[in-house]
């Protein structure tokens, strides 16, 4: 069933250590966001190359998966992914989850 109504949040984010963002939705469901892809020289991004400021600034602002650039939690410095391209992803297990039950 399809609810053409909802609206996918970011509620919390899980940093890997291999530039992924394990991002757990409204619905319950848990999202892993690549991002190694938009990490390039000269460009918005280029910053989070640094696994250690990747994870360091990882967050939630606006219902979804950001980087608090600024160290203010300003939106308007703040780098984030649309939460429809992260939703897009299929569902993965929790990895939180994992660690309690190992």
């Amino acid at each position: 069933m399809c609810n053409k109504h909802f609206w996918p949040k970011v509620l919390q984010v899980v940093p890997s250590d291999n530039f992924e963002v394990y991002a757990y939705f409204n619905d319950g469901s848990v999202r892993l966001y690549d991002a190694k892809p938009l990490l390039r020289k000269d460009t918005v991004f280029e910053p989070l190359m640094d696994i250690q400021k990747f994870k360091n600034k990882l967050t939630v602002i606006n219902d979804t998966i950001a980087w608090d650039m600024g160290g203010g939690r300003d939106p308007c410095k703040c780098i984030d992914i649309d939460p429809f391209t992260i939703y897009e992803k299929p569902p993965v297990a929790d990895p939180l989850a994992a660690e309690t039950q190992g």
